[in-house]
């Protein structure tokens, strides 16, 4: 069991960290450019900024980078063995595809959140927790299926279902006492 949910982590790292870096180095130009649907809500919002997207994707490439500079040094932690993202530069395009896509995921939500009419911040419960992990699975599969499939096994699927609204609660709880949220969810 511990070995599953250190290699889910592990894995899933890349993906994780970009949407808090979004966040917090965001700000700026909205990707829609204030624009709005013929329902005239917007098409986004003002939470998706290029610099949010271009933070949050090279925030998740670095540390994805650092698993893979950490996997030459030491293939293990805590005495389980992780699962590689492959060498350079093939591994270049998983973690740019679990980062981006991760964004990705999270921009497509927004977009169906504000035809739902629902405001900025508002919560949608399980979406909100997991629309990133789709997102990043998705380009991630289409950019490489035979390397998805043989890390995301079923076990690990679950474990990052079951982790990832956990610990998006707690980095949303985090994010709100220290200013860079408006409302901790």
């Amino acid at each position: 069991m511990i070995e599953t949910v250190l290699s889910a982590v592990w894995l899933m790292l890349p993906a994780y960290i970009p949407n808090s870096a979004a966040a917090v180095f965001g700000g700026g130009m909205p990707i829609d450019g204030g624009r709005t649907l013929g329902d005239g809500r917007r098409i986004l919002g003002d939470g998706k900024t290029y610099r949010g997207l271009l933070a949050g994707t090279i925030c998740g490439m670095l540390l994805g980078l650092l698993q893979i500079y950490y996997q030459t040094i030491n293939s293990t932690i805590f005495g389980v063995k992780l699962p590689s993202f492959g060498e350079l530069p093939g591994a270049l395009v998983l973690i740019f595809t679990l980062a981006f896509g991760s964004l990705s995921g999270d921009m497509f939500m927004s977009f169906f959140k504000r035809r739902l009419g629902l405001k900025r911040g508002a919560p949608l419960p399980v979406v909100d927790q997991l629309d990133f992990v789709f997102g990043a699975w998705l380009l991630t599969y289409i950019a490489s299926p035979v390397w998805f499939a043989g890390n995301f096994t079923c076990s690990i699927i679950i474990a990052v279902l079951i982790i990832t609204p956990l610990l998006h609660f707690v980095t949303n709880v985090i994010g709100y006492f220290i200013g860079v949220k408006n409302e901790p969810w």
